[in-house]
């Protein structure tokens, strides 16, 4: 066997979806798509501006058809936004179409790494540790539903868990 088609990276805001997901693409030699960044392509406009214009209805919206369009491309490395799973649809699209890797990660690594990010609108709040912590309790069993791999990325570099990811995949198939 050989590696999957494409992979696609599930989990919280902070967990390193994007930075891991480019350094896959490059082990990989494959294509890498990040869906917030394909939303503020299509749209010509910042995710936090969809938000305050449509709300998260709006934008769950845009993401579902970004989902649904990059997943059936073949040979890629898709980051998805860390409320993706939240769509029935989007998770099903996930997990039939590609290899999903659930990059998990505490709370407080979350915190250390998005605290100085105002492009995260769900965490424009006065207590942002609670926020996650919800943002966690109801997305988690999702992330685990949908992912055939499960790695955690806390005190790892991007570099380790791309390679680790890559050597994971390439013991399942040999």
């Amino acid at each position: 066997m050989k590696m999957p088609g494409s992979l696609f990276l599930v989990g919280p805001m902070g967990a390193g979806k994007t930075t891991i997901g480019r350094r896959l693409a490059r082990l990989l030699d494959r294509s890498f798509y990040d869906t917030d960044r394909e939303i503020e392509d299509r749209t010509g406009v910042d995710i936090p501006l969809i938000f305050e214009l449509e709300g998260e209805r709006g934008f769950r919206k845009r993401e579902h058809a970004v989902i649904d369009d990059l997943t059936l491309r073949p040979d890629v490395v898709l980051a998805t936004g860390g409320g993706a799973v939240l769509d029935p649809d989007n998770g099903r699209h996930l997990a039939t179409r590609g290899f999903v890797v659930y990059l998990q990660t505490s709370v407080t690594s979350q915190l250390s790494r998005t605290r100085r990010d105002r492009n995260r609108p769900l965490l424009q709040t006065e207590d942002p540790r609670t926020r996650l912590e919800e943002l966690m309790r109801d997305r988690e069993p999702l992330y685990l539903e949908v992912s055939d791999l499960v790695v955690n990325t806390d005190n790892r570099t991007a570099k380790d868990v791309a390679q680790y990811i890559v050597d994971s995949i390439r013991a399942r198939v040999e």
